[in-house]
């Protein structure tokens, strides 16, 4: 895989200029508005596990991060928690993950993302199945339509994920 550069078909995003800044090896998608997680996977030619979910979770005031959720999977909140060691952890309601991010829901991604107030990039995890499958995995390029393919093990080293297993069955 590498760097696709700008066309018509594949903007430039936050995202995408990340992602090129990072030295990841990433192949960009660009499809047309979709409906569901089955309809992003049939347009960047992939299957559902190899869709990533990037979620906003809050654990307390100003302090958030993101989730890696393969995509025929969902955030087991009890393994989360454990794993984080807190009590209580919600998802922040759509503008606040706007806010937070600088991207709208279904774009959101740790690429481009907004800073924590201190000025550091969110702590990531990324749920332990995404590294233990085959192939690529896609995860969003910031816009709507707008996708990135990248090796597993590349993508949590690069972002300096934690690897731990937080989700179960949709």
């Amino acid at each position: 895989m590498t760097s696709a550069p700008e066309t018509p078909e594949t903007p430039e995003t936050p995202a995408t200029r990340a992602l090129a800044a990072s030295g990841i090896e990433f192949e960009v998608t660009a499809h047309g508005p979709v409906r569901s997680l089955e309809e992003a996977a049939e347009a960047r030619g992939l299957e559902p596990r190899q869709i990533l979910k990037t979620l906003v979770v809050r654990r307390g005031e100003d302090d958030f991060l993101f989730v890696l959720v393969p995509g025929d999977r969902q955030i087991s909140w009890p393994k989360l928690r454990e794993h984080l060691g807190v009590s209580r952890l919600s998802m922040p309601d759509k503008d606040t993950a706007r806010d937070v991010t600088g991207y709208e829901r279904g774009t959101i991604t740790p690429f481009g993302s907004s800073p924590s107030p201190a000025g550091t990039p969110w702590p990531v995890i990324a749920d332990a199945l995404i590294v233990s499958r085959e192939g690529p995995v896609s995860i969003g390029g910031g816009a709507h339509g707008v996708a990135a393919s990248v090796h597993p093990a590349q993508l949590v080293e690069v972002l300096e994920a934690t690897v731990a297993d937080v989700t179960e069955p949709a």
